[in-house]
């Protein structure tokens, strides 16, 4: 077996459905390198037209939790667009989820037709939402705080880790002593989450143009194709789904970097130490090959704390801290909601003999 392969029935198995070695229609990976090429294409298009929003008036900037891109006064329309398009988003992308665990079940290496259903609903509320900005211009961010959709794919984040852990664990390979039913629980149940995660976000923001926007909504694009290609063996490629998790530290380095403020090296020596510490034991690299990542790491971090202030380096573990704490709680919110929803079958069935026994 390869480790493709092993990779697919581990997820399979933790999930609960039967692996299928092939399946009909398009490779999924061709299916993904096709996705990323498209979604570079929505962003030049959302590049292309940007200079229509130019007259577009906003309010001047108030702090941290403010946001610069709504109008000053909303209109019913703006509104009923903007969170009648998300509604219908979000219960398209949840219908396609619910029908492949409940009517197909099983992993395959090509495309079901419910990936392509998938795919094609979420490229066409892509264009949709540009439309929607350049008519009516306002995202989800007039009526709700900028730290809802932050958190949302903060937690998005956290998740996989959780999920992970089994394989990969979270210490430099050794793993957190999670119950098998909670990453179970996890892993089934997590599409219904990350989709909520990505399209809130999503549609939070209006389609502009500027570099962080262009960051932002690449890194959107690619987290809605994978959540497309739910069920396939590229969902569970372990390089292409690290390449999503690193992925924030780009986006959240540059981003900081542009907004100015001298934040960067929180967002990319916090993401790079989770790199380090959990999601590299995941690739299958070599002693040798963690040892020169890590020695890179290493050497990043003398050369840009060396002589500073030691009290800067909390930076460094910040972002960890919160994650691998955000692990911990995420389990006993799960753990919690696996009890409240599935209640053990004998405690219902002694409920129901009580109530049969004669008095």
């Amino acid at each position: 077996m390869d480790n493709r392969s092993g990779q697919i029935e581990l997820a399979a198995g933790l999930a609960g459905a039967p692996v299928v070695a092939r399946g009909s229609g398009l490779d999924s990976t061709w299916a993904l390198w096709f996705g990323v090429a498209a979604s570079a294409g929505f962003i030049w298009l959302i590049w292309a037209l940007s200079d229509r929003l130019a007259t577009v008036d906003h309010l001047s900037d108030q702090g941290a939790s403010w946001y610069y891109w709504t109008l000053p006064e909303p209109t019913f329309w703006s509104r009923a667009t903007a969170w009648g398009f998300y509604t219908a988003h979000q219960c398209a992308s949840w219908a396609t989820i619910w029908y492949a665990q409940n009517r197909i079940r099983h992993y395959t290496a090509g495309l079901h037709p419910v990936n392509v259903v998938a795919l094609a609903m979420n490229a066409a509320f892509i264009a949709l939402h540009l439309v929607q900005t350049h008519v009516w211009y306002d995202g989800l961010a007039q009526d709700v705080s900028i730290w809802s959709a932050l958190g949302s794919v903060a937690v998005l984040l956290i998740w996989v880790l959780l999920m992970e852990n089994d394989r990969r664990g979270i210490a430099f390979g050794r793993r957190l002593p999670l119950s098998r039913e909670i990453v179970r629980f996890a892993r089934k149940n997590h599409g219904y989450y990350f989709s909520w995660a990505i399209i809130y976000t999503f549609w939070y923001h209006p389609t502009e143009a500027t570099s962080g926007h262009l960051i932002g909504f690449f890194y959107m694009f690619l987290l809605l194709l994978q959540g497309s290609l739910f069920l396939t063996r590229a969902h569970v490629n372990r390089w292409w789904t690290v390449f999503i998790e690193v992925l924030v530290l780009v986006h959240g380095t540059l981003v900081a970097l542009m907004q100015g403020g001298g934040i960067w090296s929180m967002f990319a020596f916090g993401f790079a130490t989770v790199f380090i510490v959990t999601q590299m034991h995941g690739l299958g690299l070599s002693r040798a090959a963690r040892l020169a990542w890590g020695s890179t790491y290493l050497g990043a971090l003398a050369a840009t704390y060396g002589g500073a202030d030691l009290s800067r380096l909390s930076e460094v573990v910040r972002i960890p801290v919160i994650d691998y704490v955000g692990v911990i709680v995420l389990a006993g919110i799960l753990w919690v909601t696996m009890r409240f929803v599935h209640r053990p079958r004998s405690s219902i069935v002694a409920n129901q003999g009580s109530r049969c026994t004669p008095g």
